[in-house]
């Protein structure tokens, strides 16, 4: 499924682009342009082989799923999986637990440092979301609390695990331990894959966590 050295040239090529970038973003107080969402959909993409929408809108998968990303480099607040269920929006599912019937993958990717050695590192997550009970238990959650009013944002957030060697989300809802599908360490100059267990698309759990 996996081109193993497309998926380490494409790492590598979004390592460069940053960190060539970040001195000029240094001397005129800028950010550093990164634009963390497009490439970890292509990350996504070339993992598990499935097309993005060719530039149309809707969902950022061409089956449905969709991929949340976040990235800590050069960070200025505290980054977020942002937005992960529906809500807020004008689609009859939005806001119920069926928004989740027509997804059949939850893609998370983070860019962050590997806390021992402080190499950069990408890693993907993955939920099935149309059959992860523990996942659509903490949605179920969410959702009735923000019927009831109780919660009035339009933003489900998880907090990924940054710079931590875990695997586990927070949320007010629950915290999970999420199946990893992927990992990947900058190793000198440059990316190598450290996990890989494709499997997670098939039996993936989350699993309950303290």
């Amino acid at each position: 499924m996996m081109n193993k050295k497309e998926v380490i040239d494409f790492l590598n090529l979004h390592h460069e682009a940053f960190f060539e970038a970040k001195p000029y973003a240094n001397k005129t107080d800028h950010p550093t342009p990164s634009d963390t969402r497009s490439w970890s959909q292509i990350l996504v993409s070339l993992l598990t082989g499935i097309q993005g929408l060719a530039r149309e809108k809707g969902t950022d998968l061409e089956d449905g799923s969709d991929v949340k990303a976040a990235n800590t480099w050069d960070a200025i607040d505290t980054p977020r999986f942002n937005g992960v269920i529906k809500a807020g929006t004008k689609s009859e599912k939005a806001g119920k637990l069926e928004s989740l019937d027509s997804m059949p993958f939850l893609f998370f990717v983070l860019w962050d440092n590997e806390p021992d050695n402080g190499r950069a590192r990408c890693r993907v997550w993955v939920v099935r979301t149309q059959s992860d009970r523990h996942f659509r238990q903490i949605c179920r959650e969410w959702y009735d609390l923000r019927a009831a009013g109780k919660i009035k944002s339009d933003n489900f957030q998880l907090h990924p695990p940054r710079g931590k060697n875990l695997d586990v989300f927070t949320n007010n809802c629950g915290n999970l331990k999420y199946p990893l599908l992927f990992a990947a360490e900058w190793i000198e100059d440059h990316y190598e894959i450290t996990w890989y267990k494709p499997e997670a698309l098939n039996s993936g759990k989350c699993m309950k966590s303290n």
